[in-house]
C-alpha cells in the first residue's frame, strides 16, 4: 500500500496578500513611531519654553529687588533710628520716624520671602501689602511735616533721591509684570497647560507695588 504526498504550493495571489499586509505592518509602524517622536519633540520644546519664560520673570525680579533694597536703604541708612532720638526724650521726634521704619523692616522681611520664590503668588501678595504699608508711612510723614511749625525734618535731597528710586522702580516693576503676563498666558494654552499641570508650573502675581508711583519732590 503505497501513500501519496501532495505538495501545497501558495499562489501568487496569496503571496500577494502576505507582502501587502507586512507592508501595512511597516507602515503603521513607522507612523506610530513617527508620532511619538513628534509628540517627543513637541513637548520638550514646550516644557523648555515654559522653563525660559519662567527665568526671564525670575531674571526681571532681580531688576525689582535691585531697586526695592535701595528703596529700603533710603529709609535705613538715612534716616535717624529710634535709638537716636528717645535718649534726648524727643518722644514725638521718634514716632515722626518710627512709622517708617517699622514700614522699612516689614518690606525688606518681605522682600526677603519673595527673593527665591518670586512667582509665588502668595508671597507676592504679602510683598504687595507691605509695599503700601511703606508707601502710607512716606506719606504720612511728609503730610505730617507739613503741619509741623518746626519746620521740614525731611530734607529736600531725600525727598529727590525719593523720586529719583521712585522711577527706576516703576520701570524695574513695569518689566517684571511683562514677563509675568507672558509666562501666565503660556501656562493656560492647551495643550502646553497639560505640561504646566503635570511639572508644578503654577501663575505668578504681578506687582501692585505703588513705590514706583510718588510724588514729585517739593
Amino acid at each position: 500500500m503505497s501513500i501519496r504526498f501532495r505538495a501545497v504550493h501558495s499562489g501568487p495571489g496569496s503571496s500577494r496578500e502576505g507582502r501587502g499586509l507586512f507592508l501595512a505592518v511597516i507602515s503603521n509602524s513607522i507612523l506610530s513611531w513617527t508620532l511619538a517622536a513628534v509628540l517627543l519633540f513637541w513637548a520638550v520644546g514646550a516644557y523648555n519654553r515654559l522653563v525660559r519664560l519662567r527665568a526671564e520673570a525670575q531674571t526681571a525680579f532681580a531688576g525689582v529687588e535691585a531697586e526695592f533694597t535701595k528703596q529700603v536703604e533710603l529709609v535705613s541708612k538715612h534716616l535717624p533710628g529710634a535709638e537716636f532720638t528717645q535718649p534726648a526724650g524727643l518722644e514725638a521726634e521718634s514716632t515722626f520716624w518710627a512709622g517708617l521704619q517699622g514700614a522699612a523692616r516689614q518690606f525688606a522681611a518681605s522682600l526677603a520671602a519673595v527673593r527665591t520664590r518670586p512667582l509665588d503668588a502668595r508671597r507676592m501678595a504679602a510683598l504687595n501689602a507691605a509695599c503700601d504699608v511703606l508707601v502710607v508711612a512716606w506719606e504720612t510723614a511728609q503730610r505730617d511735616e507739613a503741619h509741623d511749625l518746626a519746620g521740614p525734618r525731611l530734607p529736600d535731597s531725600l525727598l529727590a533721591r525719593r523720586s529719583q528710586l521712585a522711577s527706576q522702580t516703576h520701570a524695574a516693576i513695569e518689566q517684571f509684570n511683562a514677563a509675568v503676563v507672558r509666562y501666565n498666558e503660556a501656562i493656560v494654552q492647551f495643550p502646553a497647560l497639560l505640561l504646566a499641570w503635570l511639572f508644578g508650573f503654577e501663575p505668578g502675581l504681578p506687582l501692585a507695588a505703588s513705590l514706583g508711583d510718588v510724588a514729585p519732590a517739593r
